[in-house]
């Protein structure tokens, strides 16, 4: 027998966007109902931002005890031995943290209302979908559906990966020892924040990438420090090379796997102990039944069509997060997520943010909100800058945030000195994401950022700063 549930709401995906959308939800006071196939938290929390995190920090404290136990020490410290690591702990240790966020998450959804499922929703209809529970059978019609499924690694036809030898990701984030050796398909931030955190617990690291630059993404000023890291901790990496396949090597002498590529026309191969691939990701659009929607793609096929305001071409039927397009990033998600489920409710919200905040959390740490210089040009703008370094600050001296020639950098507008972007690079950088993205979207001109009074001493006077270089008189900078 088939039981039915019907619903105003509708959310499929328990990931950074449906989850927020289900909690907002059931807290307007909507009949809600959120469906999700694996974990709630989605790729972020479960196999992504969070446990990447987890192993970036302990990487971080890995390293700077292994400077305290070289000749000297540092800072005057010194420690007996050099660090030890066990792998199979700090996994453990990673897996502590996402079971306790996993568990918050179901609750703070069922504290709000909203009824939870564990299963897998495949849609009959629009707004209808079926669920398999335990062998069971649960048919869900809604008024509104939110559809939030994400994302998944992008895998290469020829290379597919194992988990074993060839690592996703997520592959990565629960490896049981550490490499000696690894090969990072893919240079780009997933790959690059993996690469630098495995080179500081050990691991000799090589980059094969595609493009002429690695972080593509970002400029090539606000590359250059993580670019001399990379050098300086003897991470090899190979620009305009493609990765063409992998063997296993029965002899394990030089590495478990061989990794073949293609470089200045030239076939090429490296020996290593395990293979990273991270060329992106691509979103969930097939095994729930997105054919019966009658849900519309974008031009390229390659999302799911929206509007400002998440709505498909189904009246009632929204798309949020990954599978709504770029960029893929889980903050936007929840702040899509929570203006849904408002508009669901009756109140009049729309997509229309300033900037949405990226960050690399590799060694050191970038940040970018709103426009780059060249963005800013190529756009007409007549523009201002002023960059400060971290080095001129005190409190990033005390944290050795500046010790990879790390800056703050401004962008405005001449005419009327709007800000329009904000970069920063440096150890420690993102927590100061939020004072750059406030500005932006508080139409703040330099002036304003001039006028107020930051701690001393902090790292945000340096934000203070560059706003001073770029009106031409910064006080601690020449």
């Amino acid at each position: 027998m088939v039981e039915i549930r019907r619903c105003e709401v509708l959310v499929v995906g328990g990931g950074p966007g449906g989850y927020v959308a289900g909690i907002r939800s059931a807290q307007l006071g909507l009949d809600t109902v959120i469906v999700e196939g694996s974990k709630y938290g989605g790729t972020c929390l479960i196999r992504g931002c969070i446990p990447s995190k987890a192993i970036i920090h302990a990487a971080e404290r890995f390293e700077s005890l292994s400077q305290h136990a070289k000749d000297g020490g540092h800072m005057g410290i010194s420690v007996r031995e050099a660090p030890s690591l066990n792998m199979k702990h700090l996994v453990d240790w990673k897996d502590a943290i996402v079971d306790r966020l996993n568990k918050g998450v179901e609750s703070l959804l069922k504290t709000a209302g909203a009824e939870v499922i564990h299963g897998w929703a495949t849609f009959t209809g629009p707004k209808t979908c079926r669920v398999e529970l335990d062998g069971e059978q649960l048919d869900i019609e809604a008024n509104n559906v939110i559809l939030a499924t994400g994302s998944s690694h992008i895998d290469l036809p020829f290379m597919p990966c194992d988990e074993e030898l060839i690592l996703s990701s997520t592959g990565a984030l629960d490896l049981q020892e550490l490499p000696k050796t690894a090969a990072i398909v893919g240079g780009g931030y997933i790959g690059l924040e993996l690469g630098c955190a495995l080179a500081k617990l050990g691991t000799e690291v090589t980059v094969i990438e595609g493009m002429g630059d690695v972080l593509a993404m970002m400029d090539k000023e606000i590359r250059r420090p993580l670019e001399i890291w990379l050098k300086k901790h003897g991470v090899k990496i190979y620009r305009n090379a493609l990765a063409r396949g992998a063997e296993r090597i029965e002899s394990g002498e030089e590495g478990e796997i061989r990794l073949k590529y293609e470089m200045d026309g030239e076939n090429h191969s490296i020996d290593v102990d395990r293979i990273l691939v991270t060329v992106g990701r691509r979103a969930n659009l097939s095994g729930w039944g997105l054919e019966e929607t009658g849900v519309r793609l974008g031009p390229d096929g390659r999302f799911i069509r929206t509007d400002r305001k998440c709505r498909t071409n189904i009246p009632g039927v929204y798309a949020i997060g990954d599978v709504a397009g770029e960029p893929m990033l889980a903050h936007k998600a929840s702040a899509e997520g929570e203006m849904v489920a408002e508009i669901i409710s009756g109140l009049e919200r729309e997509f229309d943010n300033v900037a949405i905040p990226a960050i690399v959390f590799t060694e050191p740490e970038i940040v970018s909100v709103g426009l780059d210089p060249n963005s800013a040009r190529e756009r007409g703008e007549d523009i201002i800058t002023g960059k400060f370094p971290l080095a001129a600050n005190g409190r990033a001296l005390t944290l050795e945030a500046e010790k990879t020639a790390g800056f703050i950098r401004v962008t405005a507008r001449k005419s009327d000195h709007v800000i329009l972007g904000i970069q920063a690079v440096g150890s420690h950088v993102a927590e100061l994401h939020g004072e750059f993205v406030l500005a932006l979207e508080m139409g703040a001109l330099l002036e304003d950022i001039e006028g107020t009074i930051h701690a001393h001493p902090t790292m945000t006077e340096a934000f203070h700063e560059s706003v001073l270089k770029t009106l031409g008189h910064a006080i601690h900078s020449a």
